[in-house]
């Protein structure tokens, strides 16, 4: 008899065991990690010159930008960090009502096009101005934040589940993503046939909103296909002898391949 109570009671606990190890599988947290490639479109904007020991304070009016996505020679030519290319880093600290925060970067690349006719207005060289240039390398003028735009973002995500697989090995989720944040470039430029001495800084600010669709596979590995408007404001970027400043809005899409995982403390089911 006391054989038959042990196995009965043997077989009531370990289900209860195996049970409770269940409950505490799963974590509170969920960490995601993305790279990819962007194109983008911007707006005409004008920019502002101040160069004092000059005495000028001109403004370049209404130029045209565009980007360089960097696969012209086909994909992968290239270095992958050379092209245009973005990261995100996030954590959803509320996996229920799916809310992450996150940092988001992106490699733009913002070029004032060669070749445009600008009017400029304002004071050069101690004179008032209102006339037209050839902006064109050949002229004397170029203006590149090739080596980057840059923006950084902070933002907070929330997260839909359109879609789940009975067997969890597929979902498909919708995100919304906005945001605040500094901007990085890099200025390079040449006006009036004056070359500033070119690096990064730190330019001003940005802010953003971003929808995406996501597809995980396996419950780890995702593609994420993003449209991003973003607004920046720069300010003290260096030119010849003087700073300039610029804002303009930007068109992005975006293509990423992440990888996510479950992080946190341990929570029962």
């Amino acid at each position: 008899m006391k054989m038959w109570r042990l196995l009965i009671l043997m077989a009531m606990v370990i289900p209860m065991i195996a049970h409770a190890q269940e409950k505490i599988k799963e974590r509170k947290g969920e960490f995601y990690f993305s790279w990819g490639y962007n194109k983008e479109w911007y707006t005409h904007s004008d920019v502002k010159v101040n160069q004092p020991s000059l005495n000028s304070n001109y403004t370049l009016n209404n130029v045209r930008s565009h980007d360089n996505p960097g696969w012209d020679k086909g994909l992968f030519s290239i270095p992958l960090s050379i092209p245009q290319y973005n990261y995100r880093l996030g954590y959803f600290f509320n996996k229920k009502k799916g809310l992450a925060f996150e940092i988001n970067f992106d490699h733009t690349k913002h070029i004032i096009q060669d070749g445009q006719m600008v009017r400029v207005t304002g004071l050069l060289n101690g004179r008032q101005v209102d006339s037209t240039i050839h902006f064109s390398e050949a002229t004397g003028f170029y203006y590149f934040l090739n080596n980057g735009a840059n923006f950084l973002l902070f933002n907070l995500v929330k997260r839909w589940r359109w879609y789940e697989a009975k067997n969890g090995r597929f979902a498909i989720d919708a995100l919304g993503k906005a945001g605040i944040g500094p901007v990085i470039p890099h200025v390079q430029n040449r006006l009036f046939g004056k070359d500033n001495n070119a690096g990064f800084q730190l330019g001003g600010w940005n802010m953003g909103v971003e929808t995406a669709v996501r597809a995980t596979f396996y419950k780890q590995v995702y593609l994420e296909f993003s449209n991003k408007v973003d607004y920046a404001r720069y300010s003290n970027l260096k030119v010849y002898q003087g700073t300039a400043k610029q804002a303009f809005g930007t068109y992005e899409l975006i293509l990423s391949l992440g990888y996510t995982w479950q992080g946190g403390k341990k929570i029962t089911n």
